[in-house]
């Protein structure tokens, strides 16, 4: 089955209105028809930033919707991905990528999903495709 990897700054823009890729992020969710993943190392990331930069009960309200969804899935990372994360880490050490990044490579490698939905140029570094589409 085709899936969607989602990325944190994927779930901030489609919370905050104020962000600048919220327009782009709810137009593209909204046609989507193709199943969502995230990890636990993502919802991590995504319910802290929402927190810090927003409020406590949008984070707890995001994050009980993404847990009650039936259109996302929401896995935990794997000791071997986070094995292959610490090789991608230390293997790019002239990339900024955060280790929650070289988390979600190794699961969209292990899991064999190309397409991430994400504003974040890293994926592309790692050669997997982005959603939206770069014009």
């Amino acid at each position: 089955m085709k899936r969607l990897f989602v990325d944190t700054g994927a779930w901030y823009a489609l919370v905050d209105k104020n962000d600048p890729d919220h327009k782009e992020a709810a137009s593209f969710i909204r046609n989507n028809q193709i199943p969502l993943l995230t990890t636990n190392f993502v919802f991590d990331e995504t319910i802290t930033l929402l927190r810090s930069r927003l409020v406590w009960s949008v984070a707890r309200e995001f994050g009980q919707r993404l847990k009650d969804s039936r259109f996302v899935s929401l896995i935990a990372v794997k000791d071997e991905d986070e094995e292959k994360a610490w090789e991608i880490f230390l293997k790019y050490k002239d990339k900024d990528f955060s280790y929650t990044d070289c988390t979600s490579f190794a699961v969209m490698e292990r899991l064999k999903i190309d397409i991430a939905f994400t504003f974040d140029s890293h994926f592309q570094a790692m050669k997997f495709q982005v959603a939206p589409f770069p014009a």
